[in-house]
């Protein structure tokens, strides 16, 4: 071999290994807010399936925080008149990208910078004016949705008639803020159901907030109750558990956290399945995909879990037709 043509190649063999060792220590600093709730239930320990997941699957990715990514959490504590400002902290530390648990805090981010990547993770982008389409959200923009159905509310009412025939007047817990947007997909179906929804609206998703809410209810009286969708309520779902139950009322929740730590009915999106799904978008722009160009996923899978034992506690029977349809009956 002449050596002028052995020399070219063994300096790219020798090459190879450091160029693919850099490649494999590359850095990446994400933000991940949620709207309310501890920023330590962000893990792969936290009791939301979506979080577990989430990190999960950037660990089979190969995003492994500690090695070659860094995670910074914040939360919006559940006050929405905050989350402005908190955005704006979190673009100036210049992040690789944002996860935004809810619209509202997505819309606090965008605001805050239009170039910064943002994977929203729950709601409806549409609705919030966020994407112009699932299959091409544009801009800084991209996520997983868990709300784009507005018709999940009206199945949600129709799930809680089958399981209580009798109820005709429901407390429809959510932040004020969001209540107009939100009761909208409720009032026919309601209509139709012949049953009349009204708004318990908290200022903030805080413990004495929701206290002060539960209060109401109490002097109310409706029949059942239901508990909004948004991620700024999630993050209280053990203490929203916790004063459903001492109002002795049936529940409606959004998510199957909710039944599991003893609510009655779940009917909503897989939210572990959404955490992966936000994992690979954050993948995905962390190796030089543009947020915009990522089609926002739309869930397929939706479950209803109903737990026997909060039934029985309430007295109440549920119908077999209903558990028969259920995806998981806790005992």
């Amino acid at each position: 071999m002449r050596r002028r043509d052995f020399t070219p190649g063994l300096l790219l063999a020798l090459a190879a290994p450091s160029l693919l060792a850099q490649e494999q220590s590359k850095q990446h600093r994400i933000a991940i807010i949620r709207a309310g709730g501890s920023t330590t239930h962000i893990s792969d320990t936290s009791p939301y399936s979506f979080y577990k997941e989430l990190f999960k699957e950037l660990r089979r990715l190969g995003d492994v925080e500690g090695q070659n990514l860094t995670v910074e959490r914040y939360s919006g504590e559940g006050r929405p008149e905050s989350f402005a400002d908190l955005a704006r902290e979190v673009v100036n530390r210049k992040p690789d990208l944002v996860v935004a648990i809810s619209p509202p805090i997505a819309k606090a981010v965008r605001a805050a910078s239009d170039t910064i990547p943002i994977v929203l993770a729950g709601g409806d982008p549409i609705r919030a004016v966020l994407a112009t389409s699932l299959a091409h959200p544009g801009g800084n923009m991209t996520g997983v949705t868990t709300e784009v159905d507005p018709g999940i509310w009206g199945k949600r009412l129709q799930i809680l008639k089958e399981a209580i025939p009798s109820v005709s007047r429901v407390s429809y817990v959510d932040l004020r803020a969001y209540w107009q947007n939100d009761a909208a997909p409720l009032r026919e179906p309601g209509q139709q159901l012949q049953i009349s929804l009204v708004g318990m609206l908290l200022d903030e998703s805080t413990p004495a907030e929701l206290r002060r809410v539960f209060g109401e209810i109490a002097r109310d009286r409706p029949d059942a109750i239901m508990v909004g969708g948004d991620a700024t309520l999630t993050g209280q779902h053990p203490l929203i558990v916790e004063l459903v139950d001492k109002s002795r009322l049936p529940a409606m929740y959004p998510w199957r956290e909710y039944v599991e730590a003893g609510g009655l009915l779940a009917y909503g999106a897989d939210l572990g399945e959404g955490g992966r799904r936000t994992a690979d978008d954050v993948h995905e722009i962390l190796n030089g995909a543009k947020a915009g160009d990522i089609p926002i996923y739309r869930p397929t899978k939706f479950e209803l879990v109903i737990n026997l034992k909060a039934a029985k506690s309430l007295g109440l029977t549920i119908p077999s037709a209903l558990l028969a349809t259920a995806d998981e009956v806790i005992e």
